[in-house]
C-alpha cells in the first residue's frame, strides 16, 4: 500500500505484519525510514557494505543511509519503484540512493533479504523487477530508453543474476504481462522495436530454469528479526527458504511461515494511548491539554471506568503476559464530578435557516455524568424544553420558529456540583416580497432628511440594507432600515435602497427635490373618493397629477413650480407644495 503526500509517503511492506517503510521530509530533506512496530518506532536503513563492483561504500549512520524511492507506476504492467510480495515475506526490491538525503540522481537497484535489516546493491542503474514462482524468483530488465534484448534471471534473492536474451531485435519494453500464482510459468513482453513499429509480444516459459519441485532438503528456516531483536510485533516468527542456488520450483501449495511463538510484552509492544505523548526516555506522558483524572461523559456515580494508563498495545501486536497488566487500562471508581465542555450547534454546522423550517440542534456533553445532569435549551422565541438528564437526549432537538429575526439559543447543563452552558446566535429569515423607499418629496437644502425602507414581510434585525445617494459609488450600509440624510445640492436628487434578506435582493428608487425654502399645505378630498380608492401607488400617482394641474389652472401657478403627494391610506389626504422659481432667493 502506498501512501503519498508533499511531506510524508509510505509503504506497507507485504508479507510482514508491522513492518513500514516511509519517507518524511525534513529541513527540506527527504529521508527514508523503517519501522517494525506500525511506526512506535523509527530507524534510517542500513546502507550496503560493499558496491555491485565488491567496492567499500563509504557511508555511516547517521549522516549517511539508504533512501528509497516509494512511488506508484502509473502503468499497471510495470511493477512500482518499491515491491514487495505476501508470498516472499522478508524480501524488498526497491530504486534508491546513498546519502545524506533522497535524490534522483545516482540512483541504483537495491534488495533486502532480511525484511529491512540490512541491504545489498543489485544494478547501479533503474530496473524494473518482478516476482516468479511465488517469489522464488526475481525478472529484472532494464528502464533505459533504449531497447534491450536482455533479461535478467535470479534464483538465490538477487545475490547472483543470469543475463537471457529473449528476442533477436532489440526492444522497447512497455511492460510485462503474467498470471499469478498459477502453474503455467509463461511471461510475455510488450513494447515495440521503434518508435513506428507496431506493438510487439514476445512469450516466454521460464519453467526451464527449474529442474524440478523443491523438496523438504532444499528449504532452510530464516528468522524475522529487528536489529537483533528476534520478537518482531509481539512473536518470534520464522520462516522457511528456499536454499541459495537450488534450482527447484516452490509449487503452488507453497507456505512460508513455519512457527509464529508468543514474545512476552515489553514496552517496545505499545504505543502512546489518545492523549499521551513519548517522551526522550520512551516513556508516554500525558499532553499539555489531557486531563488523566477526567472519565467519559457516561460515567455515572457508583460505576467503574477503564482508565488508561498511557499506553495501548500496538495493533495487531501477539504479546502476552509481561508488560501487559502493568500497561493495561485499569479500572477506577466513578468520581461525581460538575459539568464541563457542553457544545450546541446544528446539525448542519449553519447559523442561518429559512422560517418555517426544521432546525436540528445538537448538545455534547465532553465532562460529566449524563444520567445526573439535567438540561435545558432555550429557543430565544420563548419556547424552551427541559431534559431531567442528558442521556435521554438523543442524538438531536428540533425545533421550528414561527417568525424571523435574530435568536439566542442557550444550552445549559447541571448537576448538584456545578453548571455548564453553550450558547448561538441564529438568523431566522423570510424572502423580501416588497420593499417601499418613504421619503419626503421635497426637502431644505443642508437640513437633515429622514429615509425609511419598508418591507413586506417586516424583517426584523435580519435583512442589510444599501443605500446610494445620487451618483455615488460606494453604497451606505445599515442593518436599520432608517438613515438621516442630509442634501447639500439644490434640484433633484436620488435616492436608491436595496435590501438583501434571505437570500432574496430587492431595489426602491425615490427622486426628491432640494430647495432652500418652500411652502407646503395638507390636503383633504370629499368623502366619496374614498369609493375609488384601491390603495396602490399607480392611483395616488395618477390623483396627484390631477390635482397639481388643476391646482395650477386655479391659481396661476406653473406646474413645475408645484408638487402634489398623496398619502398612502385611508382617507385619502396628501400634501401640497409650493416651489420658489428657479434663482429666486428669500
Amino acid at each position: 500500500i502506498i501512501d503519498n503526500s508533499d511531506h510524508f509517503c509510505l509503504v506497507k511492506v507485504a508479507g510482514v505484519s508491522g513492518l513500514i517503510i516511509a519517507n518524511k521530509k525534513e529541513d527540506a530533506q527527504m529521508t527514508t525510514y523503517i519501522t517494525y512496530n506500525k511506526g512506535q518506532t523509527w530507524s534510517l536503513l542500513q546502507p550496503p557494505a560493499k558496491d555491485t563492483t565488491g567496492h567499500d561504500i563509504n557511508c555511516n549512520l547517521p549522516s549517511c543511509s539508504l533512501h528509497l524511492h516509494l512511488q506508484m507506476s502509473e502503468n499497471p504492467y510495470t511493477p512500482d519503484t518499491i515491491s514487495t510480495k505476501h508470498s516472499a515475506p522478508g524480501i524488498i526490491v526497491a530504486t534508491g540512493n546513498i546519502g545524506p538525503e533522497l535524490s534522483f540522481s545516482n540512483t541504483g537497484m537495491f534488495i533486502s533479504s532480511d525484511a529491512g535489516n540490512t541491504w545489498r546493491q543489485i544494478f547501479e542503474e533503474e530496473h524494473s523487477v518482478w516476482f516468479l514462482d511465488h517469489g522464488g524468483a526475481l525478472l529484472a530488465v532494464t528502464q533505459s530508453a533504449v531497447p534491450t534484448r536482455h533479461l535478467w534471471i535470479s534464483l538465490d534473492e538477487g545475490r547472483q543474476w543470469d543475463k537471457l536474451s529473449f528476442s533477436s531485435t532489440p526492444l522497447f519494453v512497455d511492460g510485462v504481462l503474467m498470471t499469478p500464482e498459477t502453474e503455467n510459468r509463461i511471461i510475455t513482453f510488450f513494447g515495440h522495436f521503434s518508435y513506428h513499429s507496431d506493438w510487439q509480444l514476445i512469450k516466454i516459459d521460464y519453467s526451464s530454469l527449474f529442474g524440478r519441485k523443491c523438496t523438504d532438503g532444499d528449504f532452510q528456516t530464516w528468522h524475522l528479526q529487528n536489529k537483533g531483536e528476534v520478537c518482531v510485533m509481539g512473536e518470534r516468527q520464522v520462516y522457511m527458504k528456499r536454499k541459495p542456488g537450488t534450482r527447484c520450483t516452490l509449487g503452488r501449495e507453497y507456505s512460508r511461515v513455519v512457527s509464529a511463538e508468543p514474545c512476552i510484552c515489553t514496552l517496545y509492544d505499545f504505543e502512546c494511548d489518545y492523549g499521551f505523548e513519548r517522551q526522550a526516555s520512551g516513556k508516554c506522558a500525558p499532553a499539555f491539554w489531557y486531563d488523566v483524572n477526567l472519565p467519559a461523559h457516561t460515567c455515572s456515580h457508583g460505576q467503574r471506568y477503564r482508565n488508561s494508563t498511557g499506553y495501548r498495545k500496538v495493533l495487531l501486536n501477539n504479546c502476552r503476559e509481561g508488560l501487559k497488566g502493568t500497561l493495561s487500562p485499569r479500572m477506577q471508581q466513578c468520581k461525581p464530578i460538575a459539568p464541563s465542555g457542553l457544545q450546541l450547534s446544528t446539525i448542519n454546522s449553519q447559523l442561518t435557516a429559512v422560517l418555517g423550517t426544521n432546525i436540528t440542534f445538537r448538545v455534547a456533553l465532553q465532562n460529566g455524568d449524563s444520567l445526573s445532569t439535567s438540561l435545558h435549551v432555550d429557543f430565544g422565541d420563548g419556547i424552551s424544553v427541559s431534559y431531567s438528564n442528558i442521556s435521554r437526549l438523543g442524538d438531536s432537538i428540533t425545533h421550528t420558529y414561527r417568525v424571523s429575526g435574530i435568536f439566542r439559543v442557550t444550552a445549559r447543563a447541571q448537576n448538584s456540583h456545578g453548571s455548564d452552558s453553550s450558547s448561538l446566535y441564529l438568523h431566522i429569515t423570510s424572502p423580501v416580497e416588497r420593499i417601499f423607499l418613504s421619503a419626503p418629496v421635497v426637502v431644505i437644502r443642508g437640513k437633515e432628511a429622514n429615509l425609511t425602507a419598508v418591507l413586506w414581510p417586516s424583517q426584523p434585525r435580519t435583512a442589510t440594507f444599501y443605500w446610494w445617494f445620487n451618483n455615488s459609488t460606494e453604497p451606505l450600509i445599515t442593518l436599520e432600515g432608517s438613515v438621516s440624510h442630509t442634501f447639500t445640492r439644490e434640484g433633484l436628487n436620488s435616492v436608491t435602497v436595496q435590501v438583501s434578506a434571505g437570500g432574496t435582493v430587492l431595489q426602491d428608487v425615490k427622486i426628491i427635490t432640494v430647495k432652500d425654502f418652500f411652502r407646503s399645505l395638507l390636503l383633504s378630498f370629499s368623502p366619496n373618493l374614498e369609493e375609488h380608492n384601491p390603495s396602490v401607488a399607480e392611483w395616488r400617482q395618477d390623483v396627484g397629477r390631477v390635482v397639481r394641474a388643476t391646482l395650477s389652472q386655479v391659481c396661476g401657478f406653473p406646474e413645475d413650480q408645484l408638487l402634489v403627494s398623496v398619502f398612502p391610506g385611508s382617507p385619502t389626504a396628501a400634501e401640497f407644495f409650493i416651489l420658489p422659481e428657479t434663482n429666486q432667493s428669500v
